[in-house]
């Protein structure tokens, strides 16, 4: 398609990009295959030391049970093991702010993001079995020379801005440009800290980062225990169910993307509806499933299904509200991020935490009372979320034209 026909999709309008502009085989598709391998190299690291420390303490992997020390590698009791580093995740937001069409935003960031998924579930399916056929130290060798080889990919090939970008042609260029011409993405000198505070829009960004992260963070912080304690699965098996729940998470992310920026470049549905309906999909359905589960806990495969379309269905709240704060202050995502990140935190040490304490109480009743509690925080979440959610930059993200003396 020539660069003529390009031109008649103007910055404001929400019809369909050209083919040649969506292409898979655009730099800002290649950009965001590089995040995803970085998250990948990322998550792999993070999690290395939790799969060969069982190695490193008894010299070699116990034998016949490959996968024995990937079982306890999510127990760790604090759920933030598949959180990457602050500088990571709000850095690789902000480079979206620059790169990414509004049409095509979900499905870039599903994209990168889908690498931590991807890097915990490799992990959990070969790290044990590296440290019982080459030994403990090949789990660095081998992940850490990964992300080696993304740093040495990363520094030539990402750019922050595509009108920097050596390789990007001028049809793409002059399309993101283009895209993103009516948003206001130049980051002010100071914050407006006191109109932040009032955002009530903002807050529903927040609490969301909160309670969506809640469920979540018990099943990273549990699952194996759920598996082998209530399940019945042995430690082996259920290295390898937490990998597959993994992997359905990986795939829902990325199809979840790849759907919002459907119906949102064909004018189905408008930007707050997604990211509404996305979000209480996100929320209503892995609610029920948790909720269902002390009750199927006579089927394995019940209990699995269930388990797995918790997670996939979960997965859609990265095109809801997880993502909601880019549309609302595209000129302060990197602090807003940064300020997401510690709600997600708060999250990942009192779930835990509490479904700790009624584990203790009492081993049957607790878990029951787990997913109760989690179906409640998540629900209140998305009550919020629905009433005050706005997907149009705010009065106090915009640039400020007038000056007071």
């Amino acid at each position: 398609m020539s660069a003529g026909a390009e031109a008649t999709v103007s910055a404001g309008d929400a019809a369909p990009a050209p083919a040649s502009s969506k292409g898979v085989c655009s730099v800002r598709h290649g950009l965001a295959l590089l995040l995803h391998l970085c998250n990948f190299a990322i998550s792999t690291q993070q999690m290395n030391l939790s799969i060969a420390l069982p190695a490193m303490v008894n010299g070699t992997a116990p034998a016949g049970a490959p996968n024995a020390s990937s079982a306890v590698a999510l127990d760790d009791g604090n759920g933030t093991l598949m959180e990457p580093k602050a500088m990571v995740q709000t850095s690789q937001y902000l480079i979206w702010v620059k790169w990414a069409p509004p049409l095509e935003m979900n499905q870039l960031i599903a994209i990168s993001i889908s690498g931590l998924m991807l890097g915990s579930l490799t992990v959990l399916l070969v790290g044990g079995f590296l440290c019982e056929t080459l030994g403990w130290p090949y789990v660095f060798y081998i992940f850490g020379g990964i992300g080696l080889a993304c740093s040495c990919l990363w520094f030539p090939l990402a750019h922050d801005d595509p009108a920097a970008h050596p390789l990007i042609s001028a049809a793409e260029r002059d399309y993101i440009a283009r895209s993103l011409a009516q948003q206001d993405c130049e980051p002010d000198q100071s914050l407006p800290i006191t109109a932040m505070v009032r955002s009530l829009p903002l807050w529903s960004v927040l609490l969301s980062q909160f309670t969506e992260h809640w469920f979540f963070h018990v099943l990273m912080a549990y699952l194996p225990t759920y598996l082998h304690s209530v399940l019945r699965v042995d430690l082996q098996a259920s290295g390898f169910l937490s990998a597959l729940l993994l992997g359905v998470a990986f795939i829902s992310i990325i199809l979840g993307g790849l759907l919002a920026d459907c119906l949102l470049s064909r004018n189905v549905l408008s930007l707050l509806v997604v990211r509404r309906l996305f979000t209480s999909v996100g929320v209503l359905f892995p609610s029920l499933f948790s909720v269902l589960l002390p009750w199927v806990s006579f089927s394995l495969g019940i209990s699995m299904a269930f388990l797995a379309l918790s997670l996939a269905t979960s997965s859609l709240c990265q095109s809801g509200a997880l993502v909601n704060f880019m549309d609302i202050a595209p000129r302060y995502t990197g602090f807003i991020k940064g300020l997401s990140l510690v709600f997600v935190q708060l999250s990942g040490v009192i779930a835990p935490t509490v479904s700790g304490f009624f584990l203790s109480q009492d081993a049957e009743l607790g878990w029951r009372n787990i997913f109760l509690l989690s179906a409640a925080v998540d629900v209140s979440g998305l009550v919020f979320f629905l009433v005050f959610s706005r997907a149009e930059v705010q009065d106090w993200a915009r640039a400020q034209t007038l000056t007071r003396l």
